[in-house]
């Protein structure tokens, strides 16, 4: 009986690491999307002739937010 006791502990033991993992994935994946949005904004918020400077123009700011990441 102690081995089915200690067999359904690790079991838990991997449901609860499996969970924790998909969490740190989740979290991972919102701070990602936090980081995108914020230089969304950022770059966004800057005018035509400040986006030449940086050597931007307004259609490669979704792309260069993304690689930000």
């Amino acid at each position: 009986m102690a081995y089915i006791t200690d067999t359904n502990a690790a079991a838990t033991h991997r449901g609860e690491s499996a969970l924790v993992a998909a969490l740190t994935r989740l979290v991972a994946r919102f701070n990602a999307w936090r980081s995108y949005r914020a230089t969304y904004r950022a770059l966004s918020a800057l005018s035509d002739a400040e986006l030449n400077d940086i050597g931007l123009t307004r259609g490669e700011i979704a792309r260069v937010s993304r690689d930000a990441i």
